[in-house]
């Protein structure tokens, strides 16, 4: 399952995304949390939800946009069990997955870099590699508890 959102910078992409989704794996289930017009809100409600619906859900993934993927990226990682990688190229799409077990892509849609629906397929198709990332990720997560 993917759950995907946006503010208002990232709507135009994320419906490409979205329908590219939909198109290229027809049986996956594609949520669209929002937003649904260009009409200016605040990022950090929607990186919220998305969060939320991510660890509501094992196995899912999330997509969230806006004009950097900064601020959303920053936000949705407040969440303990959350990994949110902001990803501007295919590589780093794919060593978030591989390394960090990355569970939701921040995209920034005014940012180049490569083709955005040739990042999110490589983001989705790449596998967590385990071993000795996954002791990187516990302490990464002894930290969160620490001191979140």
């Amino acid at each position: 399952m993917i759950i995907i959102g946006s503010d208002h910078g990232g709507y135009e992409l994320k419906n490409t995304i979205k329908f590219f989704l939909i198109e290229k794996y027809p049986s996956m289930k594609c949520e669209d949390i929002g937003v649904y017009t260009t009409k200016s809100i605040d990022y950090p409600g929607v990186a919220q939800a998305v969060a939320l619906r991510v660890l509501e859900k094992p196995n899912s993934f999330g997509i969230i946009i806006c004009k950097s993927g900064i601020g959303m990226s920053i936000a949705a990682n407040r969440f303990k069990g959350i990994r949110c990688a902001l990803c501007h190229d295919i590589r780093s799409a794919e060593l978030s997955r591989q390394h960090n077990n990355a569970n939701i892509i921040s995209l920034g849609s005014d940012i180049h870099g490569d083709n955005k629906l040739l990042i999110v397929d490589k983001f989705l198709n790449t596998e967590f590699e385990g071993g000795r990332h996954q002791r990187r990720i516990e302490k990464i997560d002894s930290i969160t508890s620490k001191f979140l």
